[in-house]
């Protein structure tokens, strides 16, 4: 007799996503903002902090937090859920609006938690990839959409891990399509300054995500949310967890949101960053880099698990490898960091990837020397 009873036939071939706890000096490999929170903001926190009332059970639905994010997007509180990340939100929506004998339609490569949950949730999956570029094949996916059996469409926008914004128009196009859920996942939106919010009141099938776990520095908190019309959340509503998002985070989070202006700075840093490691990245000898509107680049060069390895052993960096992703083959990924952490893993590349060309060419002559004597 088996130990225990086997878990669900559709989880065998389920691998779990891994999100690896690899230790650097420098870490850019998970889209989390480089600067801490402000200390004005720690200070407020520190303040009160010994009259928080860490004995009681948080507010189920986040009301204080819902509140402050309507308000700021020109909706009502019941046009908002919180959400423990944007993970759970994430799921929440494949609960809902997913399960056996409904469709989710995926734009790989993309963010992985979408298949995940899905094959979780026994969702099936229609995985349209993208073109060589990573855009979207736009008349593929209105084509399929308007067969009329997809239940819902996950679009990162920009999308993770390849950086780059989807035309509106097709947006628009895609939501008038079918009547499918549509999450618009805008986890990075506060660095691509473009949203889809001004679309809601025209199509009820639309769904945003956002996170402070990127612009605001709350990636250790675990907070994020979706804007939806009010039925769409009453739904979400059915299938959350109850108390998913603990008093504490939601009391941070509501102190960062009314201070958001103070990251506008650390933001626009960001941009900077990024769009100066796109350039000088370009300028590297075998690599092509992929255009960004988020707080990472994708790029591709030779050998690129090497590149990570070395980058990781000798200089203590550590970026992303999706080198063994479908669509993804010698591509790695590097978070915006500080201007010093930027220059660092950009020295780093050009060390590496030089002390490449120098050992081909010392080998290339050593070659020729011999041929000589021969």
């Amino acid at each position: 007799m088996n130990r225990f009873r086997s878990a669900r036939e559709e989880l065998d071939q389920l691998v779990p996503y891994d999100a690896k706890d690899v230790r650097a000096e420098v870490l850019l490999a998970s889209n989390e903002n480089p600067m801490n929170l402000p200390q004005e903001i720690v200070k407020k926190l520190s303040e009160r902090l010994s009259q928080f009332q860490f004995n009681r059970y948080p507010d189920p639905t986040a009301s204080a937090l819902r509140r402050l994010l309507a308000e700021a997007n020109g909706l009502e509180p019941e046009n908002v859920l919180v959400g423990n990340g944007g993970d759970e939100l994430i799921f929440d929506l494949l609960l809902a609006w997913g399960g056996p004998g409904r469709t989710m339609l995926d734009l790989p490569p993309t963010f992985g938690m979408y298949a995940i949950d899905a094959a979780t949730t026994g969702t099936s999956v229609v995985s349209i990839p993208r073109l060589e570029d990573f855009s979207v094949n736009q008349d593929a996916v209105l084509q399929r959409v308007r067969q009329g059996d997809i239940d819902l469409v996950m679009i990162a926008n920009p999308n993770n891990p390849t950086g780059g914004l989807i035309d509106e128009s097709f947006l628009i196009d895609l939501l008038g399509a079918s009547d499918a859920i549509v999450l618009v996942d805008e986890a990075y939106f506060e660095f691509s300054r473009l949203t889809m919010r001004h679309h809601m009141s025209r199509h009820p099938n639309l769904v945003l995500l956002r996170t402070f776990s990127k612009a605001f520095s709350l990636a250790g908190l675990r907070v994020g949310y979706l804007l939806g019309d009010a039925d769409v959340i009453c739904e979400l509503m059915k299938v959350r967890q109850p108390y998913s998002v603990d008093a504490f985070s939601q009391w941070v989070a509501a102190t960062v949101y009314r201070e958001r202006v103070m990251f506008e700075q650390v933001i626009s840093d960001i941009i900077r960053n990024r769009d100066m490691i796109s350039r000088e990245l370009a300028q590297v000898p075998g690599v092509e880099v992929f255009p960004s509107e988020a707080n990472f680049v994708l790029f591709r060069v030779e050998h690129a698990s090497a590149l990570w390895r070395d980058m990781l052993h000798t200089h203590s960096v550590l970026i992303r490898d999706f080198t063994r992703t479908p669509g993804l083959e010698n591509c790695l990924r590097v978070t915006v960091g500080t201007a010093e952490e930027s220059v660092r893993f950009l020295e780093g590349v050009a060390e590496v990837i030089g002390g490449r060309r120098s050992a081909a060419e010392l080998a290339g002559t050593g070659g020729a020397r011999g041929r000589g004597v021969e």
